[in-house]
């Protein structure tokens, strides 16, 4: 029996036209999608005029139905997963799913694609050469240790944080790390897309009055 494969598939983050002609046609011609959000990745879909199964597959049922979305590649269908925005794996579930199907010997590949945090890491200004992606940091267990261990990293950090928690991480960055080079976007790609480029006492003040909505990329840069 040959096996199928598994596509990741990047998703737009905003503006639907960033979509690669190639994610459209693997899209188009694979057995299902999985999904994290059948509803979101169904209106994708609808603007793309493609008719393909879709299937669940976020946070909240990936450890129950990895090993059925593995049956299915092990018999031979082609699955693509995709998130509701960016590139599966990201912050994001799929990590479980690639795991599985690679230690089953299934083919898997990533196409290149959307994702928050490079086009914000290079809008920044600040220095992309060398950085470290560290995703959300802990909502509250665990989240003064983590920020204690950021003033060992020497390079560019880059993290995500919520509209609800962004105020408070740039005082606690402040508190920390102390006055460095600091930016943030949000809203990529879309209408009311936002990047702040100062630093992290300019940016106290900033945000105050600042409209919090979207998902935010941090990038925090040398100390000044």
């Amino acid at each position: 029996m040959i096996k199928g494969k598994l596509y990741i598939v990047p998703t737009p983050i905003g503006n639907l036209k960033d979509i690669t002609l190639r994610a459209i046609e693997i899209l188009q011609n694979v057995d299902e999608v999985w999904a994290e959000d059948t509803r979101t990745s169904g209106r994708l879909m609808k603007h793309l005029e493609i008719s393909v199964k879709l299937n669940a597959y976020h946070m909240h049922n990936e450890h129950s139905v990895v090993h059925q979305a593995t049956k299915k590649l092990i018999e031979g269908k082609n699955l693509a997963l995709i998130s509701d925005a960016g590139t599966p794996g990201i912050s994001d579930p799929g990590y479980l799913l690639i795991r599985e199907a690679i230690q089953n010997q299934i083919e898997v590949e990533c196409l290149p694609g959307a994702t928050a945090f490079i086009p914000a890491l290079v809008q920044s200004g600040i220095a992309c050469n060398q950085f470290t992606f560290l995703g959300f940091l802990p909502q509250k267990k665990g989240r003064k240790t983590a920020l204690e261990r950021l003033k060992n990293i020497e390079h560019t950090l880059v993290l995500y944080e919520s509209p609800h928690r962004i105020e408070k991480l740039i005082q606690q960055l402040l508190d920390v790390l102390g006055n460095r080079e600091f930016s943030y976007s949000r809203e990529i790609s879309k209408q009311f897309h936002e990047t702040f480029r100062g630093s992290l006492e300019e940016a106290q003040v900033h945000i105050q009055t600042a409209t919090k909505k979207g998902e935010y990329v941090v990038v925090i840069g040398k100390a000044l």
